[in-house]
């Protein structure tokens, strides 16, 4: 038997090899990379300084996609300002730090830009010479229940500047947060590439009254025997370590095994404090608001709407509702508005908890739509709900290792890529994925593997079946402590928020934008939203679905 698992092994590594090359056979090499800024990357650009992780360095990729990956990679570099370890008295202190409204006493008009000047300063009260300092911001009117991010630019000298675009009229407070000081974002690189174990996974093994539970993850360290459970058509690695009386074809289950402590040494820690530098406002040393009148009202001193941030934000709260800036939204605030919509449809949900929300979200806000027992374990899934009379269809499965749910079958183990190429797809048929906290604790190259697969598979669906919808729900900001921040910060989330974006840039899915929709919202940042928060990224989603006709 044990013969049988290597030979198993060795045919599932061979088959990965093949599936490369023929890839790469059939790819269409350029001289250069065009990233989405449109910035050309040169053919030797081939790669940053990184450590290979596992068998990563072993990938075949062809020359487009190093460059990609390159190109990512490059574009998610820090700059550091300093090397050495930098006492905590002399790290950002949220308290003393501050923050000025330039021309603050003027009348803003919506779709001006404001711009606000942030200084950091230490815990002994002085300016910082260095940047890095991970900033959130956001402007919001409290009584009109409406608010939106802005954009921060780190000058690396201690000083940032954030830019919002005025969207609605009336009071505007703004409001600024040190997420992490920098000299915390200094050794977040170190966990994730040299400590990607720091979430450990498990399987149980079982034969008869035999039963075995060991470790698993994308690699394992040593030189023990493993299992290789390693995708046959994506080549998404995945390995056990070989239990020692049971064959690798008797594994039953995978489940998360938990996360591992003392993970930074006492003065590390210092950097990672709740109520003292982990979300933490920063506040103004002056006013925090201004008055913006409505576009077109006459006032002199008012600065002239600027087009540079046209684009930004994506959208906007207002009275509670979402407010999209590049397309027109429907409110589905019936039961029967969404029952109309979804008539006929099959819609798919694929990926993490986050997306699973909507499921719950839509069987029990539609009651034409039932969910029908599968005998699933709770919060993992697979789960189904149909609605007879409608002729509606709706799927959830979460997505492949590494998933950090209680105990999954592994049966019930796949992978998107694999989902997607067994759909038919048309003009009946809804795609939604979202797979991106799970991959926090990894290297950035195992997500974007990941998002390669998924998006050759998303391609390949949309050749053949142009008339399908298919939606990418964006990652979101969450609440963070000391642990958590070692584990799913929302330093890593915006790294991979960052790399989906650019990966699906162009290839024909919509985005719901979860980043500014959790980030712009009054309520507490939470892994999992509330409930209005995932009432309005439903909206969004069912707009892509049934477009307002013009």
């Amino acid at each position: 038997m044990d013969i049988w698992n290597k030979d198993l092994g060795y045919l599932s590594l061979f088959i990965s090899y093949v599936l490369f090359f023929e890839h790469l056979d059939h790819e269409s090499v350029s001289a250069t990379f065009i990233d989405t800024s449109g910035q050309d990357i040169p053919l030797e650009a081939t790669g940053v300084s990184r450590k290979p992780y596992c068998g990563y360095e072993h990938q075949i990729l062809s020359k487009r996609e190093r460059l990609e990956e390159a190109s990512l990679l490059e574009a998610l570099q820090s700059h550091e300002s300093y090397t050495d370890l930098v006492p905590f008295v002399k790290s950002t202190d949220p308290s003393s730090s501050y923050f000025v409204i330039l021309n603050s006493g003027a009348f803003f008009k919506v779709g001006s830009q404001l711009e606000v000047l942030v200084q950091v300063q230490d815990f002994q009260g002085r300016p910082k010479k260095y940047g890095g300092d991970y900033l959130q911001a956001r402007i919001h009117s409290p009584k009109l229940q409406a608010g939106a991010v802005g954009r921060v630019v780190d000058y690396q000298n201690g000083c940032y500047k954030v830019f919002f675009t005025l969207v609605w009229p009336g009071k505007v407070t703004v409001s600024i947060v040190l997420v992490h000081p920098s000299e915390a974002i200094r050794g977040l690189p170190h966990l994730q590439e040299e400590r990607p174990d720091r979430v450990y996974f498990k399987s149980l093994f079982r034969s008869g009254r035999i039963s075995e539970i060991t470790i698993c993850n994308v690699c394992l360290p040593g030189n023990l025997p493993v299992c290789n459970f390693t995708d046959l058509y994506t080549g998404e690695p995945w390995f056990c370590f070989q239990p020692k009386k049971l064959p690798c074809s008797s594994r039953i289950n995978h489940y998360k095994g938990g996360y591992l402590k003392g993970l930074l040494t006492t003065a590390e820690s210092a950097f990672f404090q709740s109520d003292v530098n982990i979300k933490m406002p920063i506040h103004s040393s002056g006013p925090d608001w201004v008055t913006v009148i409505p576009h077109g009202a006459k006032e002199t001193n008012d600065p002239e709407p600027s087009q540079s941030m046209e684009n930004f934000p994506s959208g906007y709260y207002y009275k509670n509702q979402w407010m999209s800036r590049k397309f027109k939204m429907h409110q589905f605030n019936e039961p029967e508005n969404i029952t109309e919509c979804l008539q006929g449809k099959m819609i798919y949900l694929f990926g993490d908890s986050t997306i699973r929300q909507w499921f719950d979200y839509l069987i029990t806000f539609v009651p034409d739509l039932v969910e029908f027992n599968l005998g699933s374990p709770k919060n993992v899934g697979p789960y189904l709900a149909v609605d007879l009379k409608h002729n509606i269809l709706l799927r959830y499965r979460c997505h492949g290792p590494p998933i950090r749910f209680t105990t999954v079958l592994s049966n019930e183990l796949h992978y998107v890529a694999n989902e997607l190429n067994r759909i038919v797809g048309g003009r009946s048929t809804v795609v939604a994925i979202a797979i991106w906290s799970h991959f926090s604790t990894f290297p950035l190259e195992v997500y974007i593997r990941r998002l390669r697969n998924i998006r050759r598979a998303v391609v390949r669906l949309l050749d053949r079946s142009p008339k399908t919808v298919v939606v990418i729900r964006t990652a979101n900001v969450q609440e963070l402590g000391p642990e958590v921040s070692l584990f799913n910060s929302d330093w890593f989330s915006v790294q991979l928020d960052t790399i989906l974006r650019k990966m699906f840039s162009g290839v024909g899915v919509y985005l719901v934008d979860a980043w500014e929709m959790t980030l712009s919202h009054y309520l507490p940042h939470k892994l999992h939203p509330d409930v209005v928060i995932v009432k309005n990224q439903l909206d969004m989603f069912l707009s892509f679905v049934c477009p307002v006709k013009t």
